[in-house]
């Protein structure tokens, strides 16, 4: 069974909605992936100071994406927002090496939740269009994700701003969940 027949099978449950939360430090891209998700313009976009949530359709899933704020006075107020997330979304500025520690911090406090336990991790290593930016394969590394256990996760190179990337990293959220719900029926 292919991508297509998976997402087809699961377009009948009529009410197949995902939690997605939308994390990062602040200036990391999140609203403009959102936007991008969203088929809205990515021009003019302002720091988010709370949250902004859409309501996106995709391959017969509604996908409620909550995007909080990653300045650093808001982040203690990203645990409100845990409980009953289907995937996780980390964007990260690839750009950013100076911050590359403590965004890798904040992941690691992340996943240690308890109530972020066993979600899925989609990390979007943004502005890839940018010369400056770290390969993905190197802020892998950085992040260690390769010694993450318990959990399914993929790194995805993006640029949200020119809208690469990012559905790729949405079409992995996809497959992700629904070969989570298949193995769940199976038990």
């Amino acid at each position: 069974m292919g991508l297509l027949d998976l997402l087809r099978k699961l377009k009948s449950d009529q009410n197949k909605e995902l939690r997605i939360l939308l994390l990062g430090l602040d200036n990391a891209g999140k609203t403009t992936i959102l936007k991008s998700l969203a088929s809205e313009e990515v021009t003019n976009i302002t720091p988010t100071q709370g949250f902004n949530v859409k309501s996106v359709n995709s391959s017969g899933f509604k996908l409620n994406v909550w995007d909080i704020g990653g300045q650093r006075r808001i982040r203690p107020y990203w645990r409100n927002y845990f409980e009953n997330s289907d995937v996780l979304i980390y964007v990260i500025d690839s750009t950013d090496r100076k911050r590359m520690e403590e965004t890798g911090l904040e992941l690691e406090e992340l996943l240690a939740d308890e109530k972020l336990s066993g979600v899925p991790l989609l990390v979007f290593a943004n502005k890839q269009d940018l010369l400056q930016a770290a390969p993905a394969s190197e802020i892998a590394e950085g992040l260690n994700l390769q010694t993450l256990r318990g959990r399914t996760w993929q790194i995805q190179a993006c640029s949200a701003l020119k809208g690469e990337g990012v559905q790729d990293g949405l079409e992995w959220v996809m497959k992700t969940v629904a070969s989570k719900s298949k193995s769940k029926k199976k038990k």
